[in-house]
């Protein structure tokens, strides 16, 4: 990191030099008459969308944010809320009659990793009664785990949560295509053509899926290993890849997402909070990933040179 130069301080910050014999004393700058210190005017207060500030709550995505604001449950300052709003720190927020507080844009979310053993289910609430993921999460006060995409009952490893709505949203929407990883075993032979297939890319009911890469990982007898990379989480999505190839997928772990891998020391039903530190390289990660691209500009003829005079550097 590079030092910081010396700031030299302006000539107005500077003291005033003694006035000398018949000189008049010099004024300073920063005290007009009257003995009263210039202020200078208040920045107005930033604001946000509505639904920005609830996810940022962790009340829940900002989709299930923007469901509550057009139901009429949300209220700004005694009104029913807009999809589109704009909040800043001074007003008042109520979600179904309870007041919010909006967390401060500096304070990080926090982040869940939780390696997800096979026979949990990857939701709060199962009419048949299994295991959830959620049972085993550490307990929030005013807020409440969002998780970061889904894996099948059957799907194991890396599941992600997040407090942030905004967080989440960013890391699941299709249009950011964020990468997963998946180490899949399948019953039966996988051949180069098959490969090719998966990269080019399969109809499936719900319209054409591709991998990203695909890296053959060898294996034993009937079975064999591989690693697909794909930019979306579409409902059981890699079983039904290989499914449509004729193969049957006998296990399926998520490796990876986006930047984040999940720590070996981290055993099945256990879960690691990324740091702050950490929280905060994902972030930046992110915005980095996720910005637009730079539009070309346009090229500029080189200026005129006078006559007679060098250019200077």
């Amino acid at each position: 990191m590079s030092k910081r130069p010396h700031d030299k301080r302006p000539d107005a910050a500077r003291k005033p030099r003694p006035a000398g014999r018949g000189e008049r004393p010099q004024r300073t700058p920063s005290a007009p008459r009257g003995g009263r210190r210039a202020t200078a005017p208040s920045a107005p207060e930033a604001t946000q969308k509505l639904q920005k500030v609830l996810a940022q709550s962790g009340l829940g995505s900002r989709r299930d944010m923007e469901l509550l604001i057009s139901g009429g449950r949300v209220t700004v300052n005694g009104e029913v809320a807009t999809i589109g709003a704009r909040v800043g720190p001074a007003d008042q927020i109520k979600v179904a009659g309870r007041i919010v507080r909006a967390h401060s844009t500096s304070r990080l979310p926090r982040v869940l990793l939780y390696h997800k053993p096979e026979g949990e289910i990857a939701s709060r609430d199962d009419p048949r009664g299994r295991p959830s993921v959620f049972e085993r999460l550490p307990a929030l006060t005013g807020a409440k785990w969002i998780s970061i995409g889904r894996l099948d009952f059957n799907t194991c490893r890396l599941l992600m949560f997040t407090t942030s709505g905004e967080l989440a949203n960013r890391m699941m929407h299709p249009r950011f295509e964020i990468e997963r990883e998946y180490a899949v075993r399948v019953m039966g032979k996988l051949t180069q053509e098959h490969v090719q297939q998966l990269m080019q890319g399969v109809e499936l009911d719900d319209g054409v899926a591709r991998c990203e890469r695909v890296d053959l990982r060898g294996g034993e007898g009937a079975n064999q290993w591989c690693h697909v990379v794909l930019k979306e989480g579409r409902n059981r999505i890699v079983r039904r890849l290989f499914e449509k190839l004729g193969f049957i997928v006998s296990r399926l772990m998520r490796v990876r997402y986006g930047p984040v891998e999940l720590p070996s020391r981290v055993k099945r039903n256990q879960y690691y909070e990324l740091t702050g530190e950490e929280t905060q390289r994902l972030l930046d990660w992110l915005d980095a990933a996720q910005q637009p691209e730079p539009t070309e500009a346009p090229s500029l003829p080189p200026p005129k040179r006078e006559p007679g005079r060098r250019a200077r550097e």
